[in-house]
């Protein structure tokens, strides 16, 4: 039986609040979801893509820079073409029907995924039941507010990764951002491991994978089929 993986990718197009058409644009990395797509899909996982909301998920425009084969694929795809024009929500998706659950970052996502409580469900599922959970660079953004059905919150005890301080310091983003991702990871009990800024990182704890940022993609596509081959 073919394997799926469903991508949740942000709806969020702007470095601030919806609509304010003065703030910079954003949306998801396409790096980040190019690289694991392409791995996936060339062993033959079966790949879908939706949003929180459904819709159109944005492209960050400066993720568009370098020219890397892997995103030509993705976008050429008339499949992930569709998706990213007209997404299906993911309140109207059968997520039991998938064996992992992946969070490309973006800035997007530290808007929309997290305090959502569909994507909280999801996720909060997919852990619980010991399927693949998966996420890299502000991808993690989905975990912060999660509890499991103890109460508990998910990442707490747990080593992951993510786009740290450091990096979003660099990038000049850090006052910009609605929190900064790895403080908060770590206020929720997180324990945070990291490459230098700008190199990659995976860190994997059971079936939880995460990556620090767009180099780690691979990385973390990686993890995801050894995972679900294992």
């Amino acid at each position: 039986m073919t394997q799926r993986v469903l991508f949740v990718l942000t709806n969020h197009d702007r470095i601030g609040e919806a609509g304010d058409e003065k703030a910079e644009a954003t949306g998801f990395h396409l790096f980040e979801a190019a690289m694991p797509w392409v791995m996936l899909t060339d062993a033959g996982v079966s790949v879908d893509i939706v949003t929180p909301k459904g819709g159109k998920a944005p492209i960050d425009p400066t993720s568009r820079e370098g020219g890397e084969i892997e995103s030509a694929r993705f976008l050429d795809d008339p499949l992930v073409a569709s998706a990213l024009e007209n997404s299906a929500a993911l309140a109207n998706v059968e997520i039991d029907s998938y064996d992992a659950l992946y969070f490309p970052g973006g800035y997007g996502a530290m808007w929309d995924l997290p305090n959502d409580a569909i994507v909280a469900d999801a996720v909060r599922r997919f852990f619980e039941s010991k399927r693949v959970l998966a996420a890299v660079c502000h991808g993690p953004a989905a975990l912060v507010d999660v509890r499991l059905s103890d109460g508990n919150w998910l990442v707490d005890g747990r080593e992951l990764t993510c786009f740290t301080d450091d990096e979003e310091r660099a990038m000049n983003k850090d006052d910009l951002m609605p929190f900064l991702l790895g403080s908060r990871l770590q206020d929720r009990g997180a324990r945070l491991r990291s490459a230098a800024d700008f190199e990659p990182a995976v860190a994997i704890s059971d079936r939880l994978v995460t990556g620090q940022n767009p180099a780690s993609a691979a990385g973390v596509g990686q993890a995801m089929l050894d995972l679900l081959q294992s």
